[in-house]
């Protein structure tokens, strides 16, 4: 009877990974550590942030305060469009309407029902009142009319879903539709961006946060200006960025600039009170 060859490549990579296994657990971490330079170079680095925090520029990016996208609440055809790219809107300002015949005439016909429904309460209380008909007619008489109303309310607001208006003051960001477009509900139409006093995103050094305090000054410099702004933090966030070892932080221009649009970058200096007063 032939026996069966021995896998030796099995066997010899089994034992590799015994032998592995069988290493100190400090040989193996010392393996995987951080060379001490880099340790060092990076603790150097926090040292100096710890030391002189104000001469840290941090990278911002200008974010509206508001910003939405509008979509369609309703399958229908777009019959007026009357915003373009990059326009000035106040809030309640119509920025698209839809062929609402349909709904309007629901509105009119559930109008034509409470009148009936109306009339028809009247006149069951003027028999009552003679005895000709019991409390039960007047009761489901009134009911019709709740009905009807009800009716009506739910045409209304159907209607009312054929303007689109602005939820607030803003600029047109992107246009996503044209004028005598048919569309199913939830179609993209415009995105707006809040018009008035930018906010600022930035992340800056964990080790900063014992320093850090909403109403702080700091000074921002735009790339796309070459000018430099005031601005005061709004914002700390409650998490820490466990890899990247920071904080994300959001600060309030101190005014509103015309010539600055959001997704504009730059760097930022923190202001610090000791850095103030040495100023001063």
């Amino acid at each position: 009877m032939l026996s069966n060859p021995q896998p030796h490549g099995f066997l010899s990579q089994l034992a590799a990974v015994v032998a592995i296994s069988s290493l100190p657990f400090s040989v193996l971490a010392q393996q995987q550590e951080v060379p001490p330079a880099a340790n060092a170079e990076k603790q150097r680095q926090i040292e100096q942030v710890r030391e002189s925090p104000e001469s840290l520029r941090l990278r911002v990016l200008l974010a509206p305060q508001q910003e939405a996208t509008l979509s369609s609440r309703m399958d229908g055809t777009l019959e007026e469009l009357p915003v373009n790219l990059g326009d000035t809107v106040s809030e309640g300002d119509v920025l698209a309407r839809f062929d609402c015949r349909i709904q309007q005439a629901r509105v009119n016909a559930a109008s034509t029902e409470v009148s009936v429904a109306r009339l028809n309460l009247d006149a069951k209380r003027s028999l009552r009142r003679l005895d000709a008909v019991g409390d039960h007619e007047v009761v489901v008489a009134q009911a019709e009319v709740e009905k009807s109303q009800s009716a009506l309310n739910l045409s209304s607001v159907e209607r009312d879903q054929c303007t689109l208006s602005a939820p607030f003051d803003a600029r047109i960001a992107r246009v996503h539709v044209k004028a005598y477009q048919t569309m199913s509900a939830g179609t993209p139409i415009v995105d707006l961006v809040g018009d008035g006093a930018l906010k600022v995103r930035l992340n800056a050094p964990s080790v900063l946060l014992p320093k850090l305090q909403v109403g702080q000054a700091l000074e921002v410099t735009v790339n796309e200006t070459e000018q430099t702004y005031t601005a005061t933090l709004s914002a700390i966030s409650a998490r820490i960025d466990a890899v990247a070892q920071t904080v994300a932080l959001e600060a309030r221009l101190d005014s509103a600039h015309e010539e600055l649009r959001p997704g504009m970058t730059g760097s930022a200096r923190m202001l610090f009170e000791d850095t103030v007063a040495a100023s001063e």
